[in-house]
């Protein structure tokens, strides 16, 4: 998998976290450095860690499901995909709070970064090379988290929406572009 490939993804996992950023960032009366660069790295955090747990549940069955890993991988990030685009396109209002307690950032740290667990799997069986994507996912993830606290503080909600829906894209496609890269 190349870099671009790798950043691609990092940039849709990062949806997640950098949607609910702009939601932390619109309940901030004003922006506020210090709390953008906690919100960063709770969230950066996870999103490292969680594809590199996943990595490391996905090589324990890697050589017994070798034979149909693209499957796997296609259908993990098209679920992912589906999800994000379905949560986008989803009407509900959104309750947006400013807190960033370590028990409230915990939880949506790890509310975001669920699907990162699953790419890490699918990175398993891709065999891509864990410590650089990790790495690109978590840095991905810290910028686009600070930047959108800022957008929140900035423009509010307008973004949120369409920020899943295009990580669910590009979830969606590079799942595809897995499957059709091994059935071709």
């Amino acid at each position: 998998m190349s870099i671009f490939e790798l950043f691609i993804i990092a940039v849709g996992l990062s949806m997640d976290a950098f949607a609910v950023s702009v939601c932390k960032g619109l309940s901030m009366q004003k922006m506020r450095l210090k709390y953008a660069l906690i919100v960063g790295i709770y969230f950066g955090g996870f999103q490292a860690g969680m594809p590199a747990l996943g990595y490391l549940l996905g090589t324990r069955f890697q050589d017994s499901i070798a034979a149909y890993d693209h499957w796997i991988a296609f259908i993990l990030l098209g679920i992912i995909g589906i999800n994000m685009i379905r949560e986008a396109l989803n009407q509900e209002e959104e309750s947006c709070d400013a807190s960033i307690a370590m028990k409230d950032m915990v939880v949506l740290a790890v509310a975001t970064s669920i699907d990162a667990l699953a790419v890490g799997v699918t990175f398993a069986f891709l065999k891509v090379e864990i410590l650089p994507a990790v790495s690109l996912i978590g840095i991905t993830t810290f910028f686009l988290s600070v930047v959108g606290v800022k957008i929140g503080t900035v423009f509010g909600c307008r973004y949120k929406s369409r920020a899943e829906l295009a990580g669910g894209c590009i979830l969606v496609l590079m799942g595809a572009k897995i499957l059709m890269e091994h059935l071709f």
